[in-house]
């Protein structure tokens, strides 16, 4: 465990839906491209985090090559990496590739008096989300081990709805089961999650749900079927502040996404 000098800073990025090779598009971005672009401007507006959260749907066509190159990416920044599976993502390849002492697939994480415990959520196969009896019985075992900690749940899936009729089709189904298992641990202060390609800020009770942007392309809000638009690509500051508050905000790359096909109905 590692000790801190007041607040943990934490740099959450989501859904960088890393192709094959350098340079391939999708839905017309070079999604590498901004995924680089959003790692410095987010370390030029603060330049210093304690770790780095990557909620998900880090490969769009998982391969070797993919995972080699955001491990790369990840590695050049020198400080402590978590990641954990999207629907898009290979999980076995993921963790065989991004298995380093800095950059990991690693479940629990304890920062100070704080845990920070990844779920995942992934049906293989399918765009929607569950955790399964085994992910949610560690996760009772992490909250249970660790009463005087505060912990920060990390999951790639959402689960409240965001108001896209479409999108809430996809969050985790048995979404009532978490919130009924977290809301019996008063230290759970909040949950993060990718997957939703947009921000969300809300509270159930005194839990925090964060959903943050895609460092590629943004899902419509309130959006009926599936739709893109051209707000630029973003990332989520967390800090965790030893008395139990979080404080979090978005930020984004200055302008507009440029050469987004809007037109499609998936990807």
């Amino acid at each position: 465990m590692e000790n801190y000098t007041g607040c943990i800073s934490i740099l959450q990025l989501t859904d960088l839906h890393i192709l094959p090779n350098p340079g391939d598009k999708l839905l017309g971005i070079d999604t590498e491209y901004y995924f680089h672009a959003v790692l410095e401007h987010a370390f030029a507006a603060a330049p210093h985090f304690d770790l780095l959260l990557l909620t998900g749907d880090l490969a769009q066509h998982p391969c070797l090559s993919s995972y080699l190159r955001i491990l790369n990416s990840l590695a050049a920044f020198n400080i402590p990496c978590v990641c954990l599976p999207g629907n898009h993502d290979d999980y076995d390849l993921m963790q065989q590739v991004l298995n380093t002492v800095l950059v990991n697939c690693n479940k629990q994480v304890l920062l100070d008096n704080w845990q920070l415990i990844s779920l995942n959520s992934q049906i293989p196969g399918a765009p929607e989300g569950r955790l399964s009896y085994e992910e949610l019985l560690f996760l009772e075992k992490c909250l249970t081990a660790y009463p005087n900690h505060y912990a920060l749940i990390a999951v790639h899936h959402h689960c409240r709805p965001t108001g896209s009729v479409w999108m809430d089709t996809l969050m985790i189904e048995n979404s009532t089961e978490l919130l009924s298992l977290i809301s019996k641990y008063p230290n759970v202060k909040a949950v993060a999650c990718g997957h939703i390609h947009q921000a969300m800020d809300m509270a159930i009770d005194s839990i925090r749900v964060m959903g943050t942007p895609s460092t590629c392309f943004q899902f419509k809000p309130e959006s009926t079927v599936f739709s893109v638009e051209d707000t630029a690509p973003g990332f989520r500051i967390i800090k965790l502040h030893p008395d139990g508050r979080i404080e979090s905000e978005i930020q984004r790359l200055p302008g507009q996404l440029t050469g987004l096909q809007t037109g499609q109905h998936g990807y």
